[in-house]
C-alpha cells in the first residue's frame, strides 16, 4: 500500500529539490506511519502550488550533529539554518528524497484534497487505490 502525505516546503528549498541540489528535506517532527513512500511538495507562500513529488528513500533520525555530518554535502541549506532550524531539539530527521518529479502544471491544493488547508508540517493524503 503506497500512503503518502504533503509538505509545505519554502519555496526556495522547492527549487534546490527538483534541481537536485537538495537531497534531504529536513523535519523537527516526522510521520508516524513508517509506510510513507511518496511525498507531495506544496510550495508555500508566495507560490502556494502544489508543484511536485519526490519518493522516499528512507528517513535518518539521529542527533543534531549526525544529523549535519550525514547529510551537510546534500543539504541545499547552510549551517547556521540547520543550527537555527534544530536549536531546541537533540535529535532530528532527514526525509531522503529519491526520484523528484517537477509537476507540468503546479496545482492548488483543493485540486488534490478539497477540504485541505495547507499542512503546518505535514498532512495524509488519502489512500490511492
Amino acid at each position: 500500500m503506497q500512503t503518502s502525505v504533503i509538505l509545505s516546503i519554502k519555496p526556495e528549498f522547492v527549487d534546490k529539490i527538483f534541481s537536485g541540489s537538495k537531497r534531504y528535506e529536513f523535519r523537527r517532527v516526522i510521520f508516524k506511519s513508517k509506510h510513507v513512500n511518496r511525498v507531495v511538495v506544496y510550495a508555500s507562500h508566495p507560490v502556494q502550488r502544489v508543484v511536485g513529488e519526490f519518493e522516499v528513500g528512507g528517513v535518518l533520525e539521529l542527533s543534531k550533529k549526525e544529523l549535519w555530518q550525514e547529510t551537510k554535502q546534500f543539504s541545499g541549506i547552510a549551517k547556521t539554518y540547520f543550527d537555527d532550524y534544530f536549536a531546541d531539539k537533540e535529535t532530528g530527521y532527514a526525509i531522503e528524497i529519491k526520484s523528484a518529479k517537477l509537476y507540468e502544471s503546479p496545482m492548488t491544493l483543493e485540486h488534490l484534497c478539497p477540504t485541505a488547508r495547507p499542512p503546518q508540517s505535514f498532512m495524509y493524503l488519502p489512500d490511492e487505490r
